[in-house]
Parts: structure tokens; C-alpha cells; sequence
């Protein structure tokens, strides 16, 4: 009887470990996802070519936390993918404007729109 006892314990201890440490790995990997995770946003970016597109793209790359970045030429629309516990969406415009292209929030400083080349140089809006 005592060993039935002494096994009924163990079998029990035993599974309790387990579903403690199943609940602890479900627990740390919900939260490391939460922190880890992507936003994606569009944004309005004025351009005009292929070049605009490399210039752009690189800059937004550039910045840590970003994902993935993909302006299209087109539609001036880029889709930027980061972690918004890196960066936000503001730093995106930002870089953006500094490389000589206008976004709805910012304005690229007219010195370094002036130095684009002359395929690159878009209609200004009035921000």
C-alpha cells in the first residue's frame, strides 16, 4: 500500500511540473511576442523614379528597427514594416524628409531638395 501511495505522489508531482512548465513556456513566448511585434503603415512619399525609390527605400531601411521598406513609384505610397519598440512611424518621415522627399507630416529642408538630381525633382506640396 505505501508504495502505491509513494507512486500516486510521484505520478501527481510529476504531471503538476509538467502543466507548470507548459503554462511558464506559454507565458514567455506569448510575451516575447507581444514585444517583438511588426506595424505595418503607408505613407505618402513624393518622388519621381527609380532613384527616388533607392534613395528612400535606403534611408528608411537605415533606421533600426525597421523590417522591411517598399516605395512604389506609382502610386508614391511606401509600406514600411518595424518595431515599434525600436522606432515609430515619425522617425520614418523624418529620414524620409531628410534625404530631399516630402511626406503629409514633414518637409524635406529645400537645400537638400535643391541638390536632388533633376529626374528626382518632384511638384512640392505646401505643407
Amino acid at each position: 500500500m505505501k508504495l502505491y501511495n509513494y507512486l500516486n505522489i510521484v505520478i501527481k508531482t510529476n504531471s503538476m511540473k509538467t502543466k507548470v512548465l507548459s503554462l511558464v513556456s506559454v507565458l514567455f513566448f506569448s510575451t516575447m511576442s507581444l514585444f517583438a511585434q511588426d506595424k505595418a503603415e503607408k505613407i505618402k512619399v513624393y518622388g519621381n523614379c527609380g532613384m527616388c525609390e533607392t534613395r528612400i527605400e535606403k534611408a528608411v531601411n537605415a533606421i533600426d528597427g525597421v523590417s522591411a521598406a517598399d516605395w512604389n513609384k506609382e502610386t508614391k505610397m511606401l509600406k514600411v514594416s518595424f518595431d515599434e519598440s525600436k522606432t515609430d512611424i515619425h522617425k520614418v518621415h523624418m529620414a524620409v524628409a531628410k534625404v530631399g522627399h516630402d511626406t503629409k507630416k514633414y518637409k524635406a529642408d529645400d537645400s537638400v531638395y535643391n541638390k536632388l538630381p533633376s529626374c528626382c525633382l518632384y511638384e512640392r506640396l505646401k505643407l
